[in-house]
């Protein structure tokens, strides 16, 4: 049921995240939707480090009580979304702009990019302190610094964000499957040596690029939808509707990148049960990252292409 729940918490992520496309101007989004994520994703972290002391207060385990540690900053987000999040009339909640946005490619090109990002970024964050227990037998560095990791890749997305406000998002985002890649090659390698430093530098050098990445996709969104209004014609009600499906796209591309989150742990586990260590799964995300580079290319950034052209 926890589980269940906890979806909503990506319903609000995402419905903060449509608000937010709305409020500000097109050359400030990219920041914006950075700052605003980044709130969101450092709460990976924070439970890293904060619910294995909570649990264990008073001594023995009780789960229930990282329930309760979040009850009273549910109830307050709560109330300050009542008072303070509904206060854009052209931001109202509509389902079609939702269905809508399914219509066009780039929803589902941008969703298997998020995947590659976000979905990483989730993935590895849950990951991470098992693999450094599982490779190196090391769950005392598990314990105390694994959090790291989600925290710099937190901090990194308003990065991602500000970088492709003034460079390009699909740049930004071929950059960091560049990075992705370079990254988990060299994750690769440590494993091989078995080298925990450098496992550990190439795991940092994941979350941030994970990270940039996160704020450079959501950045091309609200601009793809931009030219897509410019291209049917540019009056003010198309362009408002194409706000609206920007909106609605941010929704179900949070949704599918999230996917990623449980992709990462399971390739990790399937690997070290056929084969008895991780480097499969590595292989393969070092291929993956790759291939995401040329989806980005093709689509954003190749010169003959219309998203091109408008610098998305």
């Amino acid at each position: 049921m926890i589980a269940a729940t906890a979806g909503f918490g990506g319903g609000n992520f995402a419905s903060s995240m449509a608000n937010i496309s709305f409020f500000y101007p097109e050359k400030e989004k990219g920041w914006a939707l950075g700052l605003n994520a980044a709130g969101g994703n450092i709460g990976v972290a924070v439970a890293q480090k904060i619910i294995p002391t909570i649990v264990v207060i008073g001594g023995g385990v009780t789960l229930s009580y990282a329930g309760l540690f979040y009850a009273p900053l549910a109830v307050g987000a709560a109330v300050l979304a009542f008072l303070f999040m509904n206060n854009l009339s052209e931001a109202k909640a509509d389902v079609k702009p939702v269905w809508d946005s399914l219509r066009h490619q780039e929803t589902w090109v941008m969703s298997l990019l998020y995947i590659g990002t976000f979905g990483s970024f989730i993935g590895y964050s849950a990951a991470f302190p098992s693999l450094l227990k599982a490779v190196f037998d090391r769950g005392d560095i598990a314990l105390t610094w694994a959090f790291l990791g989600a925290g710099i890749g937190s901090i990194a997305r308003p990065l991602g964000g500000k970088l492709s406000d003034v460079i390009g998002g699909a740049r930004i985002t071929a950059f960091s499957f560049v990075a992705l890649a370079v990254g988990a090659a060299i994750a690769l390698w440590s494993v091989k040596a078995e080298n925990l430093p450098v496992f550990f530098a190439a795991f940092m050098l994941l979350f941030v690029a994970t990270g940039i990445g996160n704020g450079s996709t959501y950045r091309m969104i609200s601009k793809i939808f931009r030219v897509k209004g410019e291209d049917a014609g540019g009056t003010p009600e198309i362009m408002t509707n194409m706000r609206r499906q920007a909106a609605g796209a941010l929704g179900i591309i949070s949704s599918v990148g999230a996917f990623g989150g449980f992709i990462v742990p399971l390739a990790y586990a399937w690997s070290k049960s056929a084969f008895g260590n991780i480097e499969p799964a590595l292989w393969f995300y070092v291929f993956f990252f790759i291939a995401l580079l040329g989806v980005t290319w093709y689509n954003y950034i190749r010169p003959s292409t219309r998203m091109a052209q408008a610098g998305v």
